[in-house]
């Protein structure tokens, strides 16, 4: 697009539609997490964390989206329901290192199977080979702007 180019119709920008696309999965996870009572950063906090156990404020905030500010209420929340233990005092420096407790993983497994089934049905109308070129397209487009 050369400078003073308008983007034209906002249906075939595909920075528009993949905005609508990630909205209506964020929608879509609130929904089937609120019988959880979880947001989608606590559920993805707690994913994360399976995947990544230790991790400090700071790498859990980046690996989730959000600011260290916000990853502090969402520990806070987490910590308070007994999902994640954090130690008291820091081993080294100021980090402390976030771990999933026995209830946290029981309520990640439910929160995994419900964002599972939301994503399946995103991915309803494509094929699995279809789906693999999405996925690859999608972080294609992510290189490119990193």
């Amino acid at each position: 697009m050369s400078q003073g180019e308008q983007v034209g119709p906002l249906d075939e920008a595909v920075g528009y539609v993949l905005k609508r696309a990630a909205t209506a999965l964020r929608t879509a996870m609130d929904a089937a997490l609120r019988p959880l009572d979880l947001t989608v950063p606590q559920y993805s906090c707690l994913e994360v964390l399976s995947q990544q156990p230790g991790l400090s404020n700071a790498e859990l905030a980046r690996a989730v989206f959000v600011t260290r500010q916000s990853m502090n209420l969402v520990l806070r929340g987490l910590q308070d329901r007994g999902l994640i233990t954090r130690p008291a005092t820091a081993p080294h420096g100021r980090a402390l290192p976030t771990e999933l407790t026995p209830a946290g993983r029981h309520q990640l497994k439910a929160a995994s199977t419900a964002v599972r089934a939301v994503e399946a049905r995103m991915l309803t109308p494509f094929t699995k080979s279809q789906q693999t070129r999405l996925l690859n397209d999608l972080l294609a487009c992510v290189e490119a702007l990193d």
